[in-house]
């Protein structure tokens, strides 16, 4: 996969909520990947929130990539 089109994809296309769950979640930023529970407490919402949130995400990255 070509990592600049999934970076593309990340900016154009989640919200910033988004991109911040996506990029802690998979350790996009040169960090550890943190679980969901980690991502909730530092954006003070619940880990189903984050679950939901993250799924959404991930699918309009799907979306993007594959056009």
């Amino acid at each position: 996969m070509d990592i600049d089109k999934l970076k593309r994809a990340i900016d154009l296309e989640l919200k910033p909520r988004e991109k911040v769950i996506i990029i802690k979640r998979f350790g996009l930023d040169g960090k550890e990947p943190q679980t969901q529970r980690e991502v909730a407490e530092t954006l003070k919402i619940s880990r189903s929130y984050v679950s939901r949130i993250e799924k959404k995400a991930l699918t309009k990255l799907r979306k993007a990539i594959s056009q």
